[in-house]
Parts: C-alpha cells; sequence; structure tokens
C-alpha cells in the first residue's frame, strides 16, 4: 500500500512538470535523461545486496545484524568511491552528458544516488523484520515532504527551471536519511569477511542481474538523445517520458507485488507445496496485471489530463509500454527459481539476452520511428528475458504453472483491449467511457466467479438475503 500510494501522490508531480515546463524547453527531458542515468548508478552501488540481505539474513546459523553490516560496508565504500570519482571529473562527465553548462546537474543528482543507496539496505532490513508501518512511514514522508516543496516552487514561487527539481529531491533524500540513524544506532556492528565472500559470490550475478535489468527500463531513456536524430530530443523524450507515466502504473503494481512478495518466498523456500505456492502468485499476478491494463486503457480519455496538453501526442506508447512492464513482472515472478538455488548468474545471462534486444531496437529504430522505438525495445528486451527464464526453468526447477487458465485471462483481455479502442476512436467521450466501464466489470466479474470463490459466495449470499 505504501508503494502503491506513494506512487499515485507522486504522480501529482506530473501535472505539475508538465503543465509548467514548456514542452519545448527540454527541461522535462532533462529530468526524464538524468534519472535514467541515476537510476543505473543506484543498481551498481547497491551491488546486488538488497535481496543477497534476505537469502543470508533468512539461513540457520547467520545472525541477522552481522549479514546487515557486512552488506552495508560494501554499499558504503562503493558510495564514497563514486561520489569522490565524479566530484574528481565532474567537467569532462557533465560534457560528455551534454550538460556541460550545467556541471550542477550532475553533482546534486550523485550526492541523490549515493544517499538513496545509504539508505537502501536499511530500508531492506525494515521488510526483513517485518516493520511494515516505519517502512511505509518513511516513505510516505519523503513523498509528502517532495510534493509540498514542489508546489511551493513551482505554483506559489514560480520557479519552473529543472534545476529546481534535482535541489527539492536532494533536500528531501537527505531529510529522510537522518530518521535512520536510530535503527543504526541498534544494530551489532560486525563485519565478517568470510561472510563477504559468500555474499559477493552470490551478489555479484545480481549486479549484473540488475545493471541490465534497470537497462530495459532506462537504456531508451539513455539512448534516444545520444540517437534521435533531429535538434529537439529533449523534448521529444519529455513527450515520451511523460506519457510513460501513465503507463508506470503497472511498474507500481509490480514494485508492491515485489516488496511483498520476495520475503515472503525466502522464507517459505523450505515449504512442501511451495511450488504450489509460486504458481498460484504467477496466475493471479497477471489477472491482476491484465486488470489493470485494461482499466488503463479504458479510461485513458481521463488519464491522459495528468500531463500537459502539450505532451499527449505520445499517447500511442502507453499500451506497449504497459504490455513490456507486464513481462518485467512475469520475469520477477520466474526468477525465484534461480534465486532459491543459488544459481543467480542465469539471471545475469536472462537479463544481459534481454538488454541485448533492447538496445538493438532502440539503436536501430529510433531514427526511423522515434520514441515509439523506445516503447517496443522494452517489450523485446522483457520479452526475451522472459521466455528464456521460462524455458530453462522448467528445465532446472520445474513448476506446473496453469498455463492454461493465463492464456485465456490474456485472449480475454486482447478482445476487451480491441473493444475499448474501438470505442474511444469511434464513440463520444461519454458513450465510450460507458462502454469501457462495462468491459471492465465483465472483466472483474469473471475473475470473480472463476478465482476468487469465497468473494463469489459472499456476493450470492447478499443477493439471497435481499
Amino acid at each position: 500500500m505504501s508503494s502503491i500510494v506513494g506512487r499515485f501522490l507522486n504522480y501529482l508531480l506530473v501535472p505539475l512538470y508538465t503543465y509548467c515546463m514548456p514542452k519545448e524547453s527540454g527541461d522535462y527531458g532533462i529530468s526524464v535523461n538524468m534519472y535514467a542515468y541515476t537510476a543505473l548508478a543506484l543498481v551498481v552501488l547497491t551491488f546486488g545486496m538488497e535481496t543477497t540481505l534476505f537469502r543470508f539474513a533468512n539461513r540457520e546459523g547467520e545472525k541477522a545484524d552481522t549479514v546487515f553490516s557486512t552488506g552495508f560496508a560494501v554499499v558504503a565504500v562503493l558510495s564514497v568511491l563514486f561520489l569522490a570519482m565524479v566530484t574528481i571529473f565532474l567537467t569532462p562527465l557533465s560534457n560528455a552528458l551534454g550538460y556541460g553548462g550545467h556541471t550542477e546537474f550532475l553533482l546534486i543528482m550523485v550526492v541523490v544516488t549515493v544517499l538513496d543507496a545509504l539508505q537502501a539496505l536499511p530500508f531492506c532490513f525494515l521488510r526483513f523484520q517485518k516493520r511494515a508501518i516505519r517502512f511505509a512511514s518513511l516513505k510516505m514522508l519523503f513523498i509528502a515532504l517532495n510534493i509540498i516543496l514542489n508546489v511551493v516552487f513551482f505554483v506559489i514561487l514560480g520557479k519552473t527551471e529543472v534545476f529546481y527539481v534535482f535541489a527539492i529531491n536532494l533536500l528531501c533524500t537527505a531529510f529522510i536519511t537522518f530518521f535512520f540513524v536510530p535503527d543504526m544506532l541498534k544494530i551489532q556492528w560486525r563485519f565478517d569477511g568470510a561472510l563477504l565472500r559468500r555474499m559477493l559470490s552470490y551478489s555479484w550475478p545480481l549486479l549484473i542481474l540488475g545493471v541490465a535489468g534497470i537497462l530495459n527500463q532506462t537504456a531508451d531513456k539513455i539512448l534516444f538523445p545520444l540517437v534521435y536524430q533531429g535538434d529537439d530530443a529533449q523534448a521529444q523524450l519529455g513527450e515520451y517520458g511523460a506519457c510513460v507515466k501513465i503507463a508506470m502504473i503497472m511498474a507500481m503494481i509490480t514494485q508492491a507485488f515485489r516488496f511483498a512478495y520476495e520475503p515472503i518466498v525466502f522464507a517459505s523456500s523450505k515449504d512442501k507445496d511451495s511450488k504450489e505456492y509460486y504458481a498460484a502468485g504467477m496466475k493471479y499476478f497477471i489477472i491482476f496485471t491484465l486488470l489493470a491494463f485494461i482499466t488503463v486503457m479504458a479510461y485513458l480519455n481521463i488519464l491522459k489530463h495528468v500531463i500537459g496538453p502539450e505532451y499527449r501526442q505520445g499517447l500511442a506508447s502507453v499500451p506497449v509500454v504497459m504490455a513490456a512492464e507486464i513481462m518485467m513482472g512475469i520475469y520477477f515472478n520466474l526468477s525465484f527459481w534461480y534465486k532459491l538455488i543459488d544459481k543467480t548468474i542465469w539471471g545475469a545471462w536472462f537479463s544481459l539476452a534481454g538488454c541485448v534486444a533492447l538496445v538493438a531496437v532502440n539503436i536501430l529504430f529510433i531514427p526511423h520511428c522515434g520514441y515509439m522505438a523506445c516503447a517496443w525495445g522494452g517489450v523485446a528486451g522483457y520479452g526475451t528475458a522472459m521466455v528464456l527464464s521460462y524455458l530453462v526453468g522448467q528445465r532446472k526447477n520445474p513448476i506446473r504453472y496453469p498455463l492454461w487458465e493465463i492464456a485465456m485471462y490474456v485472449a480475454m483481455t486482447a478482445f476487451f483491449y480491441v473493444v475499448v479502442e474501438w470505442s474511444n476512436n469511434n464513440l463520444p467521450v461519454i458513450a465510450a467511457l460507458a462502454v469501457n466501464t462495462i468491459v471492465v466489470m465483465l472483466f472483474i466479474a469473471h475473475v470473480i466467479y472463476h478465482d476468487l470463490p469465497g468473494i463469489k459466495d459472499r456476493i450470492i449470499k447478499l443477493c439471497r438475503k435481499r
């Protein structure tokens, strides 16, 4: 819930930026580009230690505090080295990224990335300790403060330059860091060299997996200004980045699912019925992401007002990016087979293959198709990783997924999508919304009738009483 509500509140910044920042200024495109680089850097600095912490802290004979301390030492050392190197080479790096006249952009975002990296394991440890309230409170505090400051600067003070986006992020991130001081003081700090070697052997393939995975999400936003043949690259990137925010509803659902599901999977890995549990988890994940997909498509004529009018030409990318995000979520579900048998190298190979597919599509087709190549590149990348993980996983650690039931839901979603697209393109807005609402209700009714028997029985009993 903290992830869903938090990201929903964070969406309030999208209309703020896209209504206040003219597309032609390229400022919003700059923020999209810069955040893509910082996301990549964050994955490198955390070095796969989040999943590694869950894996080792749940092992018999391992002390959770020692696992945390050892993993945090790795992240801290990498973060300090990263900050030092960027500071030393700040000017040439800024020039290389195309921000030679604004070195402050790079410096601010590097500090933000380092602070985020240092917060990553403490947040992860809160999840391990099942301290959901504190985890959610800190996440929500950051977002609330971020929104308030953005409203003050962009609306009240009229400061609409992208510099203030970065500066506010730095202020909020630094503020949240102080809240971890009491938790850090309670930790029994111990560094274990032998444990470190075991953790690194587990985490380095996760690092490759993470880098490839984040490139699948951000490579298009990094490559676009470099490959696009036109003088309005940042403006076009801003248009694409704004529309992708609507599709990120799917990423929001996937992230919330991951926060809840990952600790459970590792904790229940020794249960005899764990494979049936994973199969059921996959099925319901796909059902509800498909429901989210058809709901967004049904109400796209309303959701499009989240972004400014200048940015709405990129709405055609929304269904494609959402499909890619569903594939990413499925790939995440399929990833547990190699994590649980400590063969994380497989994940690295799958993600690298997906990354190669994505980069190839972007480089080959951006000059001809613009940012729609970025959207389809995501499908190519996540689709490749998903298929490879399933095929190899069924040989190494087979799980009987309900493929027929999943296929039926996919087919039903495809049919409903055609209906929704027809109504959006051929009917007045009110009539289209009415038809689309019926489509969404039919989907929900099907789910309740076939896969949520408890809810179905309650509805039947309620109807009989009336």
